[in-house]
């Protein structure tokens, strides 16, 4: 066999992205806050990069001057063409001056005027101190405990192995094969009685059931009738068996839904109250408003809050100077490239955004004017064709960002829905198809709930004819609407 090596060409077609188009799509999709702190790394990390906070924008530029010899309170060490006698005096007495300049200086603060405010210290004093886990907030009240020593422990290991919610899910045998020899099965379940006293009530259960017991037994009303309720009766209650329950219990229906709507004050999940909550902020990227009352609307992106950027004048003067390191042009240059980018990126996303949201507003008209029964469908490349971009640039314009209007705030993913037509031939999305759901299962006689073939029949009485049974139930379990046999109210 042969071997030998060939050259050859060929033509072919490629999709390369540069730096700058890859940059381009990330500021596109990020949202407002996001944005903020991409546009405070790239101030923190290129020097080139300022902040433009003139105020009059007529008003002439003026150029960043260099530093001169009285700001850094500097003179040359060494001055060619004179004597340098006494360069070299000063020189050899440098070393003292400094010392005597640091002893009669004393401890080094930062040049600030006495009613400029340090920004960084204000953040850090305004910031909110993280709160206690709860995990934290148990373990120091079983430190108050007293209990024997392996009580202690198993309480621990209890402590431990609690979810977020405050329930043991592992059961205590489990935990007793940790550790054979620190305590034993009956020190584990003294242990867990002593935990489930302390606060949150209720924390420490196994399951709904102890964990209401809990706190109906810690409670100090008078809970008895619901105790007995939910030691004898849970499983009836949660499959909503009232007649059922009424008539072992020797009581009536009223009394038990008395009983009921006091256990519904009770918590299922009482380790939630402590720990942190991370509620993220929403914050809208575009507002739509209506004109004066009429019936135009005004859309506007919500950057306010975003920084105006602008180059350095005084390091891009530096790196057009011939005198000027190749190290540092080139450093200089490099900076300059990429501030260049990401100015024309945020400016780019302001644009496509704002181009996006109108489209929406055109199309979605009969929504922002009379409220989601009049959501339309909407496919994305209706809007990318009006827009003239690609799809995929409109799916990144509106990923994670939201629209401010008279009807709330709300993803902008939202107006880009399939539907179906009714028998007038106007076409409805799902969203709207839900709120019509909502609105039937509001007004339904809770005494005889409707079940998923009549709630298809109120639709298509509504005008959404033609949808199956399971599209019913599907959009029912999507919006968390149990079915009939639990809405039934007696």
């Amino acid at each position: 066999m042969k071997l030998e090596m060939t050259g050859q060409m060929r033509m072919e077609q490629r999709m390369k992205l540069a730096p700058h188009m890859i940059q381009s799509m990330e500021i596109l999709q990020l949202p407002i806050l996001a944005l903020q702190e991409r546009i405070e790394q790239e101030l923190n990390s290129n020097p080139v990069l300022e902040l433009d906070n003139d105020t009059d924008p007529d008003a002439p530029e003026t150029p960043a001057e260099p530093p001169t010899d009285e700001d850094l309170a500097e003179k040359a060490l060494v001055v060619d063409g004179e004597n340098h006698e006494e360069d070299f005096e000063r020189l050899n007495n440098l070393g003292d001056e400094f010392k005597d300049l640091i002893d009669q200086s004393g401890p080094y603060q930062s040049r600030r005027e006495d009613d400029e405010k340090d920004l960084k210290l204000e953040a850090i004093k305004n910031t909110a101190a993280p709160p206690q886990s709860l995990h934290d907030y148990l373990t120091e009240q079983w430190r108050l405990v007293d209990a024997d020593e392996p009580v202690k422990k198993a309480g621990n290991v209890i402590i431990d192995y609690l979810d977020e919610r405050g329930y043991l899910s592992v059961p205590l045998e489990q935990l007793h094969n940790k550790d054979q020899t620190a305590f034993t099965p009956d020190h584990l379940r003294q242990a867990l009685s002593l935990v489930q006293e302390l606060d949150p009530p209720g924390v420490g259960a196994r399951n709904l059931r102890e964990c209401l017991l809990i706190q109906l037994a810690q409670s100090n009303d008078d809970l008895g009738f619901e105790y007995r309720l939910v030691h004898d009766h849970m499983d009836a209650l949660l499959e909503n068996r009232l007649s059922e329950i009424a008539k072992k219990m020797d009581c009536t229906l009223d009394r038990l839904n008395l009983a009921i709507g006091r256990l519904s004050k009770l918590d299922i999940s009482p380790g939630l109250q402590i720990g942190r909550n991370d509620s993220i902020p929403i914050t809208p990227d575009v507002i739509v408003e209506s004109t004066n009352g009429s019936e135009d609307f005004s859309v506007r992106l919500a950057d306010e809050s975003l920084p105006s950027l602008r180059l350095n004048p005084y390091y891009t003067r530096m790196a057009e100077d011939n005198h000027i390191g190749e190290t540092t042009r080139k450093f200089l240059v490099n900076n300059i490239r990429s501030a260049h980018w990401i100015i024309e990126a945020i400016e780019q996303r302001k644009n496509t955004l704002l181009k996006v949201a109108k489209a929406i507003v055109r199309y979605q008209r009969d929504f922002f004017e009379h409220g989601p029964l009049y959501l339309r469908p909407l496919p994305m490349s209706k809007v990318a064709d009006d827009v003239g971009v690609h799809l995929a640039t409109v799916s990144r314009a509106v990923s994670g960002k939201y629209l401010q209007c008279a009807w709330g705030i709300l993803p902008l993913r939202k107006f880009f829905s399939g539907g179906t037509e009714d028998v007038t031939g106007q076409a409805h999305s799902w969203e709207a198809i839900r709120v019509i759901l909502q609105k039937i299962i509001d007004e339904e006689d809770k005494s005889k709930p409707l079940s998923d073939d009549q709630i298809k029949e109120k639709l298509a009485e509504a005008g959404i004819p033609n949808l199956a049974r399971r599209t019913v139930a599907k959009y029912r379990k999507l919006m968390n609407i149990p079915t009939a046999k639990f809405r039934k109210k007696y």
